[in-house]
């Protein structure tokens, strides 16, 4: 029983509690992963056989360290304990029981690609437009309709699905659905919907199963119960429909993926599925200091819908939360990295304490130039860098297309992308005519007409017709101009546009983003050539990221908040807290998904365990376009009392009226929004003006610093350095500034010039 001993009265309460509906209320940081193990340990030391123990997770990894840690407290007999993911648990099942659903016992899991891959031939057969017929977009649709448990019959005699689906002219969706899943069953082959679909279906038609089933698993437990969907709500419930020993752990205010079908409500209304359910509530903080937990705290209070609990800590107060207001998101990024190499210096942390999170994928581009033109390592956590997504190195493809059609690499990855009727054979054909003539593949491109025939020499021309078209453009055009002229004549943005799916929304964003960074590229004045070629010099070198090479690096992580879940960083910072990119725009119409949203900055501001960051821009590119952005809600949100402003608002006239509050209002009474020059930014009356570096800002030896003297910065402005201390190459200085107040630098970092 020496595991009982380190456990805090609440966790203790849930560890003990073995019998009856039990619900886990968890907060951030509260040690659940340490509950649900003992619980499980515990269940076994009393006696229960670790073959009547069920235990669902959301991630292998999860599953993993759980059955290491019961594996150090009751041993081997954990390994009886079945354990694991929604999805491998029940094909684990489905083994045993596939014969009477028709499927063989060796049935094949189709992966997404595989599906995929049967849904585009399937279009193809049936003569569908598929980019109205996007394959993302049917594979969702398919998805969805099976984690609600709306099987292709039910689909296709339910007129309101019908009526939607043909109102989007996408009529054909439940032939569509009903052809895969013959299709899936014809080749014995399940896809990984299927696994959860024909568990429902199992323990729906064959009583005996359930019944089977229902008297194994005499105690369930379901790890973060509030991302579970219909369908795993479905069969948690008929499971411990008999025993009712059944755990649920999680929170509320960390149920953030209603995108991928999971409900709040499975958790919200927990206590009216089981009346007689004991409810214990983790609300001790391990990991963050007071000042996190009091902001997440103040955060989380605005949503309605939630289960009510208080979230404390024993930690250290710790510092407060810094905002900091950049100009641009290039500048943003700028800041960040500037103060990771002050943090990692003055606290003699590691890269690896640091952790960026961002709303989206696109955003990521900022922050890695930031982060490189100083020299610090990273690697995006859980996704890929920016330039080597798919479609941003789609597109690049074309830039080099356009000023090398020698390069063949290029030539083949887009050849056919987007899809213009020149298949493999054709790619063949052609690269059998280079060889058979000792020449380029380009040559054969440009003169179809004398090396192919019929419809391929007429497609294959014109592709090489239009890369020339590029070419002459590029000649004359900036690189913005030239970027843009080829992202739509390709179709690229066309087809990206077209995909309506959360991951196709995500690579037009990303599209957009590197047009963004072109665009800010062709307005620089500090360089006199600004074609797409000089462009593409500029980046040669990001494209070639050995970052991930060693997992175990010293690195700095990024990732989007959705992939930080679970996570925890000594230092984190959360960029981009604008309106409508955080929260999102498609969230601001309904208040359910806008609540969901700050459950996201919710999680965003627990991951941090001594120091964060948050930081938004006032203008950002979009589609080469500079927009004036206005300050997150969620910002006004925040207990002030928690924060140390980056910026000095002017008085407020009312002690309600935050810094955010009053930057809104200048917001939204600016008349228009006047494109700024470089690092000059039109402000209103109520902010305190941008400082703008005096002409020709360079900056000085900062070794002959003395105390006393009077410098520049190029964000802040000017300043008198008050004290000096450290040693080369770590010495700080401290130096009042006129507008900002007193601030602490390095110099080796901090760009100053003495006046």
């Amino acid at each position: 029983m020496d595991y009982l001993a380190g456990l805090n009265p609440s966790q203790r309460g849930a560890v003990e509690q073995t019998k009856g509906p039990v619900m886990i209320v968890a907060g951030a940081g509260s040690g659940k992963t340490r509950v649900i193990t003992y619980r499980v340990a515990h269940l076994v030391n009393q006696g229960v056989d670790p073959f009547n123990i069920l235990v669902l997770t959301f991630t292998n990894k999860a599953a993993k360290e759980m059955r290491e840690r019961i594996k150090s407290v009751v041993g081997a007999e954990a390994k009886n304990i079945w354990m694991g993911t929604f999805h491998s648990v029940f094909a684990r099942i489905l083994r045993v029981e596939a014969e009477l659903l028709g499927y063989p016992k060796n049935f094949t899991i189709y992966d997404t690609d595989d599906s995929k891959s049967l849904l585009r031939a399937i279009i193809k057969e049936m003569n569908l437009n598929d980019k109205l017929y996007n394959v993302n977009h049917v594979y969702g649709r398919i998805s969805s309709a099976k984690n609600n448990l709306i099987s292709p019959q039910e689909y296709n005699k339910n007129e309101a699905i019908l009526a939607e689906d043909h109102s989007n002219g996408r009529g054909q969706l439940g032939q569509l659905y009903m052809t895969y899943a013959q299709r899936c069953y014809r080749a014995g082959a399940m896809d990984f919907d299927d696994l959860l679909f024909k568990t429902n279906v199992l323990l729906n038609k064959y009583p005996e199963v359930l019944h089977k089933y229902q008297h194994q698993f005499r105690y369930l437990m379901v790890d973060e119960y509030q991302d579970t969907n219909f369908s795993q709500y479905l069969i948690v419930k008929r499971l411990a429909a008999v025993n009712e020993n059944i755990c649920v752990v999680g929170d509320d205010a960390q149920s953030i993926y209603a995108f991928r079908g999971a409900n709040i409500q499975n958790i919200l209304n927990f206590q009216k599925d089981y009346p007689d359910v004991k409810v214990f509530k983790l609300e001790q903080n391990y990991r963050s200091t007071k000042m996190i937990v009091d902001a997440a705290n103040s955060i989380i209070a605005n949503n309605k819908n939630q289960l009510e609990k208080n979230v404390f800590s024993d930690n250290e107060e710790g510092e407060k939360i810094k905002v900091s207001r950049a100009f641009s998101d290039n500048e943003e990024g700028k800041i960040i990295a500037e103060a990771i190499a002050q943090e990692k210096s003055l606290k003699g942390l590691y890269f690896k304490d640091f952790a960026i999170l961002y709303r989206t994928n696109a955003q990521s581009r900022s922050m890695e130039e930031a982060l490189r033109k100083i020299g610090i390592p990273y690697k995006i956590y859980g996704g890929t860098s920016f330039y080597q997504r798919k479609e941003i190195k789609d597109l690049i493809a074309y830039f080099r297309l356009t000023f090398n059609p020698n390069d063949e690499e290029a030539l083949k990855r887009v050849i056919n992308y987007p899809r213009r009727g020149i298949g493999d054979t054709t790619v063949e054909r052609i690269i059998v005519a280079a060889d058979q003539h000792q020449t380029r593949l380009w040559n054969i491109v440009e003169n179809a007409g004398m090396y192919l025939d019929g419809r391929s020499s007429s497609s294959v021309g014109n592709f090489g017709l239009m890369i020339q078209s590029f070419q002459a453009i590029a000649k004359t055009n900036t690189a913005f101009d030239t970027a843009m002229h080829i992202a739509q004549h390709t179709g690229i943005l066309k087809d990206l546009y077209e995909d309506k799916s959360v991951e196709g929304l995500s690579r037009y964003e990303n599209i957009q983003e590197l047009l963004n960074g072109i665009k800010e590229f062709s307005e620089r004045e500090d360089i006199e050539e600004k074609g797409l070629d000089v462009f593409m010099q500029d980046i040669a070198l990001l494209t070639n990221d050995d970052n991930d090479k060693n997992p175990n690096a010293d690195t700095v992580s990024l990732m989007t908040i959705h992939s930080s879940k679970g996570l925890e960083f000594p230092v984190v910072f959360v960029v981009g807290l604008e309106e409508n990119l955080f929260p999102s725009q498609l969230s601001l119409n309904s208040r359910t998904e806008l609540e969901e949203e700050r459950r996201l900055f919710y999680v965003a501001v627990t991951r941090a365990e001594k120091k964060l960051y948050l930081s938004y821009a006032t203008s950002r590119y979009r589609f080469g376009s500079l927009n004036n952005c206005e300050p997150s809600r969620f910002l006004d949100e925040l207990n002030p009392a928690c924060l140390e402003l980056d910026f000095r608002p002017k008085e407020m006239k009312s002690e309600n009226n935050s810094a955010f509050n009053s930057e809104r209002v200048a917001w939204q009474q600016a008349d228009t929004f006047t494109k700024p020059k470089p690092k000059v930014v039109k402000t209103t009356s109520i902010l305190p003006k941008a400082h703008v570096p005096s002409e020709g800002f360079k900056p000085s030896d900062t070794s002959v610093l003395e105390v006393g003297m009077e410098v520049e910065h190029e964000r802040f402005g000017f300043g008198k350095v008050i004290n000096l201390e450290g040693n080369k190459p770590d010495i700080k200085a401290t130096i009042f500034f006129k507008e900002l107040g007193q601030k602490q630098l390095l110099l080796k970092f901090a760009k100053l010039r003495v006046v």
